[in-house]
């Protein structure tokens, strides 16, 4: 199938035009990346977003697959010698995959059945006399086919085999198949039983362990957690509608009169649904809502996660990052603000060691040696006592202390990453500086950790791991790109996620910078081995280089465009720095005298707003955060109590919030506001400071239930 072809039917499935849509999967068949798309092409896409263009891409692959089943179908019915005119222009017709396979079922390679055992039997025309419904006398007619040498001893066996012949012929029906699926979708249940035994091993599944819904209405997580128990060994799952209701939608389809012939064709209706359809359709139903599951999980995963990822960042501060520990100590780091490690101690604040006094004026010196801006404290074991620690202390110049998020630290301490880093310390170290680095710019920091490490999915180890590997890569691309990279300053690992660079050239950017210096220009980065024209187009408008001789190389303005800013410049009589500096100016420019067959007025909107702010982060400004200072643990909860709390994970159940007590309390979605809402990422945000009511708690099984329904957000 043609590109325009398969632009037309994505059309059709988006209701995004057919030019764009081609316009769209040219680019992207041409290596360009969907940032790139987004940003730099929106003449050529009519300024489709990202999630347009991921769409276009998503389906196009669909279609390709799709494509490439059609082809396999094809060869192998032609290869039996079956494939007529009609069953090909049928097949080249077919829109979805079930429509396929549907399609290809009556020739797909088989193993042994109990139709293909009767068929060598030769039983196959007394299945094709019965199942036309005459008035006929099945007994003499299946007197005829008992045949001692092979197996058929009397009439009964006979006409059981015909039965298992029709009962086949029954179950590759495409209609059939049709309103069974419909019938599934509609009224099928899952029902869900403990095994005998299991019920102490899967004490966590007691909800499910006699448990009947209706599938079409299951929340995704309860179908998820579900399908784990099934998959553990604790549950036996089963979906399916009213048997008699099926049994009889089949009989009706193909029982035509009631004479002995109809009565067989109605027992092998029967036969066929339970033994063939049932298990088949169920089979369906279970990768349908499964596959439907894991888009609502991963879909959660990776609003978590890009929220995440575009938290505020502190900036460019010096910060002092602390580690908390009770028995072990606080690992205590320096950093400067680059991230550089400066210093790294430990000290012993907390019993058992309880050395207050020491540890206060280590960290009072500290903070006035090295002019620290902000303390940056792990919010893990001990996190509530270091802050209030932290907090008392008389500092000699205004530092703030802020709790961190540092979910996954010690899974990058322990990385081959952080180990090459930092080869020189050990893993407490790095935790120290990961937490630190967190607070200075989350984006830069968390890009070094898998995401799935996070902590902010849902069920995410029981989805499609390739699917949700691949939407969490995008997720963390989009960013990343969203936000531009320093590259005299930026992680290989960063790098990599900019849009055309990848691993491999992002290790060659990081030697050639580390052996040549800082870039000056974006011109330079083309010096780097390796990095083409493709690359460059790619990635150069997502780089940014400080302090350069050409101030559009610290902007969005991608190189290809600086000659129109030149030309704007000219135009007003002045420089491209005056443009950037005076508004006056920029107001005083016709943008319809650029405009030219390929650039057009988005780009040039998004040419001045970055004349305006250049190199501007999209991202929020940084706001501090304090707990409770009374509450540092659960055993100080009590019901009624009203806390400020911070968004720590958003599910389709609700969400959990961090009250500083080591363990987050959960909000019901019916508790999340006065209305009801469908989707809890409709009206709550991660990382968002609420003020929480607290419903109950169960010190003794680590739960904690709040409401949001009489709080202030913030």
């Amino acid at each position: 199938m043609e590109l325009k072809n398969y632009a037309a039917l994505i059309a059709k499935e988006t209701g995004i035009s057919e030019e764009q849509v081609k316009n769209t999967l040219e680019l992207i068949e041409s290596g360009a990346t969907i940032p790139f798309i987004a940003r730099y092409r929106k003449e050529a896409t009519g300024s489709l977003d990202e999630v347009q263009i991921a769409q276009i891409k998503s389906l196009h692959e669909k279609w390709v697959e799709l494509d490439k089943r059609r082809a396999a179908i094809l060869d192998s019915i032609s290869e039996q010698g079956k494939m007529t005119p009609e069953l090909q222009e049928k097949i080249n017709n077919a829109l979805t995959m079930t429509e396929l396979e549907d399609l290809y079922l009556p020739y797909r390679p088989k193993r042994k059945t109990r139709a293909s055992v009767a068929i060598e039997k030769g039983l196959e025309p007394l299945a094709k006399m019965i199942s036309k419904q005459s008035d006929m006398n099945i007994h003499s007619a299946a007197q005829k086919f008992i045949n001692h040498e092979k197996g058929i001893e009397d009439e009964e066996q006979a006409l059981s085999g015909a039965r298992d012949i029709i009962a086949e012929w029954i179950s590759e029906s495409i209609p059939l198949r049709g309103k069974l699926r419909y019938l599934f979708d509609k009224e099928a249940l899952i029902i869900s039983k403990v095994i005998k035994d299991k019920e102490e091993e899967g004490e966590k599944y007691t909800i499910y362990f006699d448990a009947k819904e209706k599938l079409s209405r299951v929340p995704s997580h309860r179908l998820l957690a579900m399908f784990r128990g099934e998959e553990e060994g604790v549950l036996r799952l089963s979906i399916e509608p009213d048997e008699e209701r099926a049994v009889e939608l089949v009989q009706r389809h193909f029982v035509r009169v009631q004479n002995d012939a109809g009565r067989q064709v109605a027992l092998a209706a029967k036969d066929s649904y339970k033994r063939l359809l049932q298990p088949q359709i169920e089979t369906e139903m279970r990768k349908k809502y499964k596959e439907k599951a894991d888009t609502e999980a991963i879909n959660v995963f990776v609003n978590n996660l890009r929220q995440l990822l575009m938290a505020p960042p502190l900036g460019q501060k010096t910060v002092l990052a602390i580690d908390p520990g009770f028995r072990t100590g606080c690992k205590i780091v320096v950093l400067d603000k680059q991230g550089k490690l400066l210093y790294n101690e430990t000290i012993y604040p907390h019993p058992p060691h309880a050395q207050y006094k020491l540890a206060s004026d280590k960290l009072k010196r500290l903070v006035l040696q090295f002019q620290v801006d902000a303390i940056a404290i792990g919010n893990g074991t001990a996190g509530r006592e270091t802050e209030y620690f932290v907090r008392k202390i008389p500092f000699e110049r205004d530092v703030k202390a802020i709790v961190v998020n540092e979910s996954g630290a010690s899974v990058y301490s322990a990385s081959e990453i952080a180990r090459e880093e930092f080869p020189n310390y050990d893993v407490t170290v790095r935790g120290a500086v990961s937490i630190g680095r967190r607070l200075m710019d989350p984006l830069a920091e968390l890009v070094k950790i898998d995401p799935k490490s996070i902590g902010v999915g849902q069920y995410q180890h029981d989805v499609n791991q390739n699917r949700l590997q691949k939407s969490l890569a995008e997720t963390v691309e989009s960013c990343v790109n969203q936000v531009g990279v320093e590259v005299n300053t930026a992680s290989k690992e960063l790098l990599s996620y900019v849009s055309g660079v990848g691993p491999t050239l992002a290790k060659q950017i990081v030697a050639f910078r580390n052996e040549n210096g800082p870039f000056t220009s974006r011109e330079g980065l083309k010096k780097v081995p390796r990095l083409g024209e493709k690359a460059f187009e790619q990635a150069a408008g997502f780089l940014r280089i400080r302090d350069a001789a050409n101030p559009l190389d610290f902007s969005a303005v991608h190189p290809e465009s600086y000659h129109i800013v030149d030309d704007m410049a000219a135009k007003m009589n002045c420089t491209v720095t005056d443009l950037m500096r005076d508004e006056a100016l920029r107001n005083a420019i016709n943008l319809n005298d650029f405009t030219t067959d390929k650039v057009g007025l988005p780009t040039l909107r998004d040419i001045m707003a970055e004349l305006a702010k250049p190199g501007r982060d999209p991202r929020a400004k940084f706001d501090t955060f304090e707990f409770d200072k009374n509450t540092t643990s659960i055993n100080d909860l009590k019901p009624g109590m009203v806390l400020p709390g911070i968004i720590t994970n958003i599910t389709n159940f609700g969400c959990f919030v961090d009250i500083g007590v080591h363990q987050d309390g959960l909000v019901h979605i019916s508790q999340i506001a006065d209305k009801y809402i469908k989707n809890p990422n409709d009206v709550v945000k991660l990382n968002q400071k609420v003020l929480v009511k607290v419903m109950s708690v169960e010190p003794a099984r680590k739960r904690i239930n709040l409401s949001m329904k009489e709080a202030v957000r913030k």
